[in-house]
């Protein structure tokens, strides 16, 4: 298995087996000396467990070590949500902007955002493995559209030469600083000359009587990324002038936009996103300098967040002394932090006896705000004295997410609305707002617990209207 890995490789993964789940680094092991080139370029950490039946978070946690370790390249790649293209790539999340990208072949603008425009990849190696990828100005047109321009997140046919074929009236790799020409008839349709290299499109709207007089059109490439542009034109003969003004090679391609074009656009995989990234624990742990520059402000468009608090814990240090309160509240933290983890969450901060938790999802925080009251349960019951009484408040919603004191936080409503929730609960409570218990997960998981969520309108202090707040009993 491990003949095509050299030494170094190997020894890398000898580490990455003591940091990371065994059975997992040994699929990666794997998969690193079987797979094709292809398949090690921008893998899909989601796929990679959905395919091999793995668990989702042992294999994400394995590849962030991995990447760490140096055995994959990590990427944060800003995707075109029409198209599946990737706008921009970066090694850091920090240089990824917070205004509009703009996407060429789909003629659109998008601010991005952490749970749909951004995607986490990871690519073998030079050092580990070497493949075509690490060389993309070498890669053909079809190959270079599947592994570098369009995203993990796409689900590309393997017939795609194929299926290209049918789409594609003509393609051509030209050279930096050079020109050429192309002659083509034109068929009454509505194409797309597009460069995958620089992103630049040029749409041409073929319809009207044919003509047989050559028709022309000159098309400059360049660093520039000018806005798409469109032409009418008439069927027949056409000249197409090229030229390159770049330092690279560029992969024009004469494209009909018809339905097999979108059925391939449209072929979309799950992958793991910069919101469930920045929500894993393992990531917060290991990557803790490479988050969020000062000045970003990135936004998520649905986030949940968990706060608890410990009830009297002033009154328990009083009771029982510093030192026993101070070691039940260590314990109290250590099993708070294992929960969060075990259900896909992150700690962002703790606060005097507070948490601070995040999940991609509301299920999962709800799941864990469960079982963080069992345990907490469970060890009153193991002291014989109600010493632990905590509260737990959960909402969900948009945010954005923002670097303080050097660590990665979140700011807005949603995070306000959480925390002033958490207040309201008594001892033992967990509290959730409607934005949390609506969610189809949730619902299905109170279900299956026999729990019947207990609604009430309350004022919170900071917040104009009324929300309704339910208790889960």
């Amino acid at each position: 298995m491990t003949e095509r890995l050299t030494s170094e490789a190997q020894g890398l993964f000898a580490v990455l087996r003591q940091s990371a789940d065994p059975e997992t680094v040994a699929e990666i092991e794997r998969f690193v000396a079987e797979a094709s080139d292809r398949e090690l370029c921008r893998v899909n950490a989601i796929d990679f467990a959905a395919t091999r039946r793995l668990d989702e978070e042992r294999v994400v946690a394995a590849f962030l070590h991995a990447a760490r370790l140096g055995i994959f390249e990590l990427s944060w790649n800003v995707l075109c949500p029409g198209c599946g293209g990737v706008l921009d790539t970066s090694s850091t999340l920090k240089s990824v902007k917070h205004d509009d990208y703009v996407c060429a072949l789909c003629a659109e603008g998008y601010q991005p955002t952490l749970d749909e425009m951004v995607e986490v990849t990871f690519t073998v190696s030079r050092r580990v493995r070497k493949i075509a990828a690490h060389e993309p100005d070498e890669l053909p047109f079809f190959e270079y559209m599947r592994q570098i321009f369009w995203a993990s997140g796409m689900s590309i046919p393997e017939d795609l030469e194929q299926l290209g074929e049918e789409i594609t009236l003509d393609t051509l790799e030209l050279p930096a600083g050079e020109k050429a020409q192309l002659s083509l008839q034109l068929p009454a349709e509505f194409l797309i000359v597009f460069e995958p290299v620089t992103h630049a499109a040029q749409f041409i709207d073929v319809k009207g009587e044919p003509t047989r007089e050559r028709q022309n059109l000159s098309l400059v490439f360049n660093n520039l990324r000018a806005p798409t542009g469109a032409v009418a034109m008439r069927p027949g003969p056409l000249r197409l002038s090229l030229e390159n003004r770049t330092e690279t090679r560029v992969l024009p391609a004469i494209w009909i936009a018809g339905d097999a074009l979108h059925e391939l656009l449209g072929r979309r995989r799950p992958f793991l996103t910069a919101k469930r990234l920045l929500t894993n624990q393992t990531f917060r742990d290991i990557y803790r300098t490479d988050t969020i520059d000062p000045h970003q402000r990135l936004k998520i468009t649905s986030l949940t967040f968990l706060f608890t608090d410990l009830r009297g814990s002033t009154a328990l240090y009083e009771r029982v002394g510093d030192l026993s309160a101070f070691d039940l509240v260590r314990v109290h933290f250590q099993v708070l932090h294992e929960i969060v983890a075990a259900e896909a969450g992150a700690v962002v901060k703790t606060i005097g006896d507070a948490v601070m938790a995040t999940f991609a999802t509301p299920d999962r925080a709800i799941a864990a705000a469960l079982k963080m009251r069992d345990a907490m349960r469970a060890l009153n019951d193991k002291s014989g004295r109600e010493d632990l009484l905590l509260k737990i408040g959960v909402h969900a919603g948009p945010c954005i997410a923002v670097s303080m004191n050097e660590r990665q936080d979140y700011f807005g409503q949603t995070v306000n609305i959480a925390s002033r929730v958490q207040n309201l609960a008594n001892a033992q409570a967990i509290f959730a707002t409607r934005a949390v218990v609506d969610d189809n997960l949730t619902a299905d998981l109170l279900h299956r617990n026999a729990l019947t969520p207990v609604p009430h309108e309350v004022s919170l202090r900071g917040i104009e209207r009324e929300i309704a707040v339910y208790t889960i009993p």
